[in-house]
């Protein structure tokens, strides 16, 4: 049975992700700060199983992973950031949202790198601030970008296992969206609309299953960035 991981998988994005692995028969595993939520998150996947793990605490993400034995599937969702903008700028913030999100995926790789199976890949979430700043974003656009450095020297570090990344837009049905009439950007994309969370998990499937595909930037934002 494959086994998939899925960090931050209790609820939204994270959530759908998980439903997807799920329901095509993988053991999965999902995370949360909070147990009693992965918990929750788990049991309603059924058979799933649900653990606690801090990111923006990187010292105790090897003792929150010790019985995670092996892993096919890596997919770390989990983000934490808000709008932090330089005129109001909160530095205990942006060190969290750094260290959660750069530091801590870094270590969970670390940590659970040896547990891989031969073909055991990684999918890392960052977002499409990078490419398109907005006020506020300073350190989401930053630490998004970094991803892109993370996934290049992991996919060299943990070789022959394969890092990508993924960069959502807006995602039009996730629950920050889904009631919102007119969303940004929803107008402007090629396809027009904006992409769902079932496309970002399917996109997400292909990542970890494609052999060929590596140290890849996928942006998923129905053609947003072309316009």
């Amino acid at each position: 049975m494959t086994t998939t991981l899925i960090v931050g998988g209790s609820g939204g994005l994270g959530g759908a992700i998980a439903q997807h692995f799920a329901s095509r028969g993988d053991d999965v595993i999902v995370t949360s700060r909070d147990k009693a939520r992965a918990e929750n998150a788990a049991a309603r996947l059924g058979g799933a199983r649900g653990l606690a793990l801090d990111l923006a605490q990187p010292e105790t993400i090897e003792a929150s992973l010790a019985d995670v034995r092996e892993v096919d599937n890596l997919v770390i969702t989990a983000v934490g950031q808000a709008a932090n903008t330089l005129a109001q700028f909160s530095i205990t913030d942006a060190v969290s949202a750094v260290t959660m999100k750069l530091v801590g995926y870094a270590e969970t790789v670390r940590v659970l790198h040896d547990r891989f199976t031969p073909d055991g890949s990684v999918v890392l979430f960052g977002g499409l601030a990078k490419e398109r700043p907005y006020p506020g974003s300073t350190i989401v656009s930053t630490f998004n970008a970094g991803i892109t450095g993370l996934v290049r020297t992991l996919a060299v570090e943990i070789a022959p296992h394969r890092v990508n990344a993924l960069h959502p837009g807006l995602i039009g049905d996730s629950p920050r969206w889904r009631d919102v009439p007119n969303p940004p950007h929803s107008d402007r994309t090629p396809i027009g609309r904006l992409v769902t969370m079932a496309e970002i998990a399917d996109a997400t499937d292909f990542l970890l299953s494609n052999t060929g595909i590596n140290a890849h930037d996928l942006h998923m934002d129905g053609g947003l960035l072309v316009t």
